[in-house]
């Protein structure tokens, strides 16, 4: 079933409670997704690249946070079962830490984002990764019941599909299996057995080869059969699309400090100054999106 939500700050005010609001709307569609919980958050950091690396032993986590801090110049902080790692996070750093640490599973790259998952709970990945105290611009968040594939943190969303790009998903695609093995004679590489990894990689490739988020939405529409919502985060904003025939549930919402979708209303229903949003059901197959015009190019 599964359920999705977004929050796009236009006003500072929201951007300094992200990650409290965010929380509140996840914890809201936990029983559409009790299997798991993840977020895509996007703020400022210090110059360069930014890595979300995940390791599920807590003495590893501390082995690997010294090591970084000793062999490259990243400032590392510890969030829940994840590293994060800002600076000059180049592709030998990306290197090293595949090499060194192979149990450790890098959950994205890019200037902004961040992405937290794990396989439990949406209230109880809320306190372990202390959402409440995360500032940012926008942010995406998903609760997975999994119907397709194994319970498993790797499973969750969102899904990286590049730098500063990744997807949350609801619904099931029906030619996932022989569009994985396109993309893998494609070069493209798949950790898990997830049908939305597959959305991911096939957005990934698709801007890898010259498209804009935009086109390549346009693309999915033709070449993704299923039923879906996706929920697309940017560096500078996200993107929202159904699949023509839009039966997986989504909502938007908007007034003048704050841009929010999510699978369920209640979840909307959290924020501040709710009951005066415009709010509507998006269309089939209309790509929606809103973003930071100083951060678009």
């Amino acid at each position: 079933m599964c359920g999705i939500v977004g929050l796009y700050a236009k006003h500072d005010c929201i951007g300094s409670q992200l990650g409290s609001l965010l929380s509140k709307m996840l914890v809201q569609m936990g029983e559409r997704g009790p299997d798991s919980a993840g977020v895509a958050v996007y703020r400022d950091g210090p110059e360069g690249l930014k890595l979300s690396v995940r390791l599920a032993e807590p003495q590893r986590r501390e082995q690997f946070a010294s090591a970084v801090t000793a062999q490259f110049a990243c400032e590392v902080s510890v969030l829940g079962n994840h590293v994060l790692l800002q600076g000059q996070c180049n592709d030998t750093v990306q290197a090293w830490i595949k090499a060194q640490y192979p149990d450790a599973d890098i959950m994205s790259v890019g200037q902004r984002v961040e992405i937290y998952k794990e396989a439990s709970h949406p209230r109880d990945f809320v306190d372990k990764h202390a959402l409440n105290e995360i500032t940012g611009s926008h942010a995406l968040g998903h609760t997975r019941m999994a119907t397709e594939s194994a319970v498993t943190t790797l499973g969750s969303h969102p899904f990286s599909t590049g730098h500063d790009v990744c997807l949350v998903h609801n619904g099931s695609l029906s030619n996932h299996n022989r569009l994985r093995q396109s993309l893998i004679r494609a070069g493209l590489q798949f950790k898990t057995d997830n049908d939305s990894e597959v959305a991911a990689g096939y957005l990934s490739h698709r801007m890898r080869n010259g498209d804009s988020l935009r086109s390549a939405l346009e693309s999915a529409l033709q070449d993704l059969d299923g039923f879906y919502t996706f929920a697309i985060g940017t560096r500078s904003g996200f993107a929202v699309l159904r699949d023509p025939i839009a039966c997986k549930p989504a909502v938007l919402a908007e007034t003048d400090q704050w841009v929010a979708m999510a699978s369920e209303y209640r979840a909307i229903a959290q924020l501040p100054g709710a009951e005066h949003a415009d709010v509507w059901e998006p269309e089939p197959a209309r790509i929606y999106t809103w973003e930071r015009e100083d951060m678009a190019a």
